[in-house]
């Protein structure tokens, strides 16, 4: 069983509980997470994924995500260096010991998870260009964006890897394939979801999903 619900200043917070050990498919979506487990008191960071990978889970996992391109203000280091990485918090914030027991002892791990990451982000002001970068990667070339920003290539390139894990192009293909996902999951018909998000035609998009996430979108999108 998997749920999410929305909480201030952060893309969401979720909670995923199994009853019994199960092999589940992360996807890349932009994002970056912090991820508690209850089973084994592991308290970890989640870095912006390139590609999709399998994962055994168990038990009950609580998290706290990041927007694309805030993960980074929170724990300090370019998002590219935490791409396809799964990296234990204390790694980043030093030792943790008081988070993990407040974790242990609460009710609603997910909001000391969230209380946490939200007092980091307040210590980091945001990159401006960071949400132009987000909002524009869509609809711009790159050379036409990196000029809106006052930027070179060269310099948008850079910031788009410390903010996101990604160039712009990665960064508008990530984007992109986790729209369409989303609308998938809502029962949207495949050849719409093309249309809507930018692929070509239904072939783009189904080529896109197999290199992103390693399956078809019907298997992805399977109960």
């Amino acid at each position: 069983m998997y749920a999410e619900r929305p909480f201030p200043g952060l893309a969401c917070v979720w909670q995923r509980t199994t009853s019994s050990p199960a092999v589940g498919r992360v996807v890349p979506d932009g994002c970056t997470d912090i991820i508690y487990s209850a089973t084994t008191g592991e308290v970890f960071v989640a870095g912006p994924d390139t590609v999709g990978h399998v994962t055994r889970v168990s038990g009950t996992l609580f998290g706290v995500r990041f927007g694309p391109g805030v993960g980074p203000l929170a724990f300090g280091v370019p998002a590219v260096e935490l791409r396809d990485q799964r990296v234990p918090l204390a790694a980043l914030w030093g030792p943790s010991a008081r988070l993990e027991d407040d974790l242990g002892s609460a009710d609603d791990p997910c909001s000391v998870l969230a209380s946490a990451a939200l007092e980091r982000l307040r210590e980091t002001p945001p990159d401006p260009a960071v949400g132009a970068i987000a909002s524009a990667v869509s609809s711009s070339s790159v050379g036409e964006l990196a000029w809106s920003l006052g930027l070179s290539a060269r310099q948008l390139h850079r910031r788009s890897l410390a903010a996101f894990g990604y160039g712009p192009k990665v960064l508008h293909r990530v984007l992109r394939f986790d729209r369409a996902v989303k609308l998938a999951w809502a029962g949207v018909p495949f050849a719409d979801v093309a249309h809507r998000t930018g692929y070509s035609d239904q072939a783009h998009l189904s080529r896109e999903v197999r290199e992103l996430a390693g399956v078809p979108l019907g298997q992805l999108i399977r109960p």
